[in-house]
């Protein structure tokens, strides 16, 4: 086996990059990475350095992968570690550049080392790329290497001291096999049934018109309109947008067929849209945008829509990012999520894990207060 750090996916064989993504997760595919890095969003000067970790056998094809990037910043991640920035360069070291494998600008579960399950070797292919996780710190005299947002089973298989555990919260739809919106609003309580259909008559008040797009339906036009709605947005909360225009052309025209776009039309003219990606499983809903200010417009086109078509496609569960807990009232549920992180520094990695291990108490307790004194559902 041979290991190799690539530092454009251009280099590398699509076809066999997207044979590894065997769950067909949309943020892992080939598609969305490479489009990512294609329109400029993705680069060196933007603070995300590709260094994607390829291991190939003995003639040359691809058998393990695992996205990577030397990171200048912690923008863009959410999972927040600046204040251990802070901490470490206030004791004297360097924190930046770290390693960090994740889903650039995505908040969202999914595999982050790239193996076929199928392959005898796996294990093997498995334990190097961890090992060239701890080599490149090393090697580089880097702070840290970081993997984000991992899926159960890399967790578990990830269970040693040196990678530390840290725990999340976020906020997810699951599909209890609903016939209908109604059907699901019916297993609500009583109050927040009467909210959520207050919610969404003030969306038909304002002659709305909102539209599910997605596969040929899709153009340029359509995403020239959707990226005004995203830059107003983002320049209202955060001041800088991270995606070029470039990308949802480049993502139009490879992954149509993975995306819903739900868009809102005033007097013919689209106001806002909410972007999600479709996975085999789950809606994962990314960015949203408006250029109008009608109260519960984001929960009609975010939360309400996206639930109506997880229930009419047979999707088990929607994922809406990250933070929100206004997420609860609409149906949605406390989830842990899990990151590991690899601090060279000894000192410094046994103040991280004390911390994290304090944290994953108190999100524990989050989960469990919410999930069942602030639950919505009238069952539990």
């Amino acid at each position: 086996m041979k290991c190799e750090l690539v530092s454009s996916l251009a280099d590398v064989n699509r076809n066999e990059w997207d044979s590894l993504n065997t769950s067909n997760h949309p943020f892992t595919s080939y598609d969305f990475l490479n489009s990512l890095e294609m329109s400029e969003s993705v680069t060196a000067k933007t603070g995300w350095n590709p260094q994607h970790i390829i291991i190939k056998n003995n003639t040359g094809n691809i058998i393990g992968a695992s996205p990577n990037y030397l990171k200048m910043h912690s923008y863009g991640e959410y999972i927040f570690d600046h204040a251990w920035a802070n901490a470490f360069e206030n004791a004297g070291g360097q924190y930046y550049p770290k390693l960090l494998s994740a889903i650039p600008f995505t908040p969202a579960t999914g595999p982050r080392i790239l193996i076929d399950p199928k392959n005898s070797d796996n294990n093997k292919i498995f334990q190097l790329i961890i090992k060239m996780f701890e080599v490149i710190v090393q090697n580089n005299n880097l702070s840290s290497a970081h993997i984000n947002f991992i899926t159960d089973n890399l967790n578990k298989k990830l269970n040693n001291e040196k990678w530390i555990k840290r725990k999340g919260l976020q906020f997810h739809w699951h599909n209890k096999d609903y016939n209908s919106f109604d059907d699901f609003l019916s297993k609500l309580k009583s109050s927040k049934r009467k909210a959520i259909r207050k919610e969404r008559r003030t969306i038909l008040n304002n002659n709305l018109i909102i539209q599910k797009v997605t596969g040929n339906e899709l153009n340029n036009k359509i995403w020239d309109s959707f990226y005004n709605f995203y830059l107003n947005t983002i320049d209202k909360k955060w001041g800088g947008a991270y995606l070029t225009k470039n990308f949802f052309y480049l993502i139009n025209k490879t992954m149509k067929n993975k995306i819903l776009l739900i868009i809102a039309k005033q007097n013919n003219k689209i106001v806002a849209g909410a972007l999600n990606f479709i996975g085999s499983n789950t809606l994962y809903g990314r960015n949203w945008g408006s250029i109008v200010d009608i109260p519960f417009l984001h929960f009609e086109l975010c939360y309400y829509q996206a639930i109506e078509y997880a229930i009419d496609n047979n999707i088990k569960k929607v994922e809406a990012g990250a933070q929100g807990h206004h997420k609860i009232q609409r149906g949605y549920v406390a989830e842990s999520t899990y990151s590991r992180h690899l601090i060279q520094n000894e000192s410094f990695a046994k103040a991280v894990r004390n911390f994290v291990q304090l944290e994953a108490k108190e999100i524990d307790k989050q989960i469990q207060l919410i999930n069942e004194q602030g639950s919505p559902y009238s069952n539990i």
